[in-house]
């Protein structure tokens, strides 16, 4: 017997708010915890070599203070679904505000390595908790109409984050005269370059006074009156508030609970889908992406790229990769997700290659040769742009396309924590690769940019299109 139970019918889909621009302030300040995942996630590498030399450690001992943050984002990941049920989004905001405060001035202040590490965990706990909190409320109270684009500001925001945090380490070094160790403001230059972050942790806190609690949230927790008004607030006063309301309800009670038992089954552990989930972030960070962001500065002064130059080339990296993101929200719903993944590895393909050959020369007076430097600092730039008008975002578009209904939520988490991982590995591996041969670094990653795109072709199915039904 077939249930004909549906849900209320509301006309939400085609409600436009009166206020739009309050709508739009609504998911620019949720997006702020986007700005600090970024902000904080890059900001250190304006601080590798300074941390290097004011602790004398070697690259094995320098790699864990850096990676050591990306164990906080996977924890913080991990609990603030919970968290953010029990308490209110609005209140988890708040708490990865303090979190980034905190953080910001003890990693200004360190007493010694280890309470570095410590200042560097408490920030990837709130990095971890932005990246689920962001999305999930910007999805939860905007209006459907304008949803995609509202939810395209969390994205925006990482990048952006990463954009100032390079600026601001480049003018910060100007100030200290070159030196990441020189004097500002009684602190040593990087220890200002982390304790920055303060201000814009300061008005992710103060935002989330100034915004609304999610609709869902108050539903779920019997606040039915209160969550009328935001909805009348953010869908406009022509939505049928009752069949709103009554629609969330619905949702939330048919809602299938994923656990991690529905993910087992086929001949490998996990289902096959969940291990292209795997496969695709695994993949996303393995091309030594994350390399360019923490440690670029220090890249670049190792083949003889003076200080203050090094961490330009930062920012017009970080400025490249805003450029790819945006040309990829233009594209992703135009050509598809598969083609533009494809795109993405031929091209990081060729630039990750040129800056394999470019590195295998010897340096000469401390400096790559003229042409070797130009190709290599050319090479960066369009392997961070292929990446970042393919795989930065296509990845996160079709993990959470791809997976049936019954197993999205689980299948996801699994395919996040896959990601943290990957990243963990390549951040913590790099120095130590790098003191090896530079060159072989870069062929590692060149080879598995050119093994993404096999993988591509006979795993991955396009999602362009689909309802989330039609996934099983």
């Amino acid at each position: 017997m077939t249930s004909t139970a549906q849900a209320p019918q509301s006309g939400a889909g085609t409600a436009h708010p009166e206020h739009l621009g309050h709508v739009i302030f609504i998911a620019a300040a949720a997006a702020m915890g986007g700005f600090l995942f970024g902000y904080d996630s890059s900001v250190i590498n304006g601080a590798v070599e300074a941390i290097r030399g004011r602790y004398d450690i070697g690259s094995a001992a320098l790699a864990q203070v850096i990676a050591i943050a990306l164990i906080g984002c996977a924890v913080g990941a991990a609990t603030a679904g919970r968290i953010a049920d029990r308490i209110g989004r609005i209140r988890c905001m708040q708490i990865a505000a303090v979190l980034f405060t905190v953080s910001a001035i003890g990693s200004a202040l360190p007493f010694a390595l280890w309470d570095l590490a410590l200042w560097r965990i408490i920030g990837g706990f709130a990095i971890g908790m932005a990246s689920v909190i962001g999305p999930a409320y910007i999805a939860e109270v905007a209006p459907p109409a304008y949803r995609g684009r509202l939810g395209s500001f969390q994205q925006a925001a990482i990048v952006v984050g990463i954009a100032i945090s390079q600026l601001v380490n480049w003018g910060l070094l100007n100030a200290a005269g070159g030196d990441q160790r020189g004097k500002l403001m009684g602190l040593e230059a990087w220890q200002v370059m982390l304790g920055v972050m303060v201000v814009p942790a300061v008005l992710y806190g103060l935002l989330s006074l100034a915004i609304p609690e999610s609709p869902r949230f108050l539903i779920s927790v019997g606040k039915h009156e209160r969550a009328r008004e935001i909805l009348a607030e953010v869908e406009g006063k022509g939505a049928d508030l009752d069949a709103r309301v009554a629609q969330i309800e619905h949702a939330m009670k048919s809602e299938h609970k994923s656990s991690f038992k529905d993910l087992l089954g086929g001949g490998f552990f996990f289902k096959p889908i969940v291990w292209i989930g795997i496969g695709l972030s695994v993949f996303q960070q393995f091309v030594g992406i994350n390399v360019a962001f923490y440690y670029s500065s220090t890249l670049w002064q190792s083949v003889g790229v003076d200080p203050t130059d090094s961490f330009f080339y930062s920012f017009t990296t970080s400025i490249i990769n805003i450029v790819g993101t945006v040309i990829a929200m233009i594209f992703v719903d135009r050509i598809g997700r598969k083609p533009l993944a494809l795109v993405g590895s031929v091209g990081m393909v060729v630039g990750l290659a040129l800056e394999a050959w470019a590195f295998s020369y010897h340096l000469v007076d401390g400096k790559l040769p003229g042409t070797q430097g130009w190709v290599a600092l050319i090479a960066a730039h369009v392997f961070v742009l292929f990446f970042a008008l393919s795989w930065g975002v296509v990845v996160w578009v079709m993990l959470g396309e791809m997976f049936p209904n019954k197993i999205r939520a689980a299948a996801l988490g699994v395919a996040a924590a896959a990601q943290w991982i990957a990243n963990w590995a390549i951040t913590a591996s790099f120095p130590s690769l790098a003191d090896w041969n530079l060159s072989g670094t870069y062929v590692i990653y060149t080879v598995f940019a050119a093994l993404s795109i096999p993988f591509v072709l006979k795993f991955v199915k396009e999602t362009k299109g689909k309802s989330l039904e039609e996934m099983g």
